[in-house]
């Protein structure tokens, strides 16, 4: 039995003769590739919620004792000494260090960027 007769392109396209007549395509990018000077204003991540246990114990004493600061004066200090703690973490958090995904926030990648602007002109 004779083998099947196919059209001249199928032969091409299975050796890969048809790849080396194309050409890769020419890319012109519509702006300069370079940094801008500046990134977006991008809302930051919210954090974690701190503290939300002695609160909740502070909201149930109050609840339990009719409002009443007197009878729970414990759970408001303990309250309170966590809001401070917490506060002074987040102070003594450096600027510069990295989000918790490891990014940095717009305003840090703006300030570097002011720091070391973008050559535009050779003297």
């Amino acid at each position: 039995m004779a083998a099947p007769v196919y059209p001249a392109w199928v032969s091409r396209w299975v050796s890969g003769q048809w790849r080396q007549k194309k050409r890769p395509p020419a890319v012109r990018p519509t702006r300069p590739l370079v940094l801008a000077n500046k990134v977006a204003n991008r809302r930051e991540q919210a954090g974690e919620a701190t503290c939300i246990t002695e609160m909740s114990v502070m909201m149930a004493c109050w609840k339990q004792n009719d409002f009443n600061d007197t009878a729970c004066a414990e759970e408001i200090r303990m309250f309170y000494d966590c809001v401070a703690k917490a506060e002074k973490e987040r102070k003594d958090q450096n600027e510069d260090t990295l989000s918790p995904r490891g990014n940095l926030s717009s305003s840090k990648v703006n300030k570097l960027l002011r720091r070391f602007p973008q050559i535009t002109r050779y003297v």
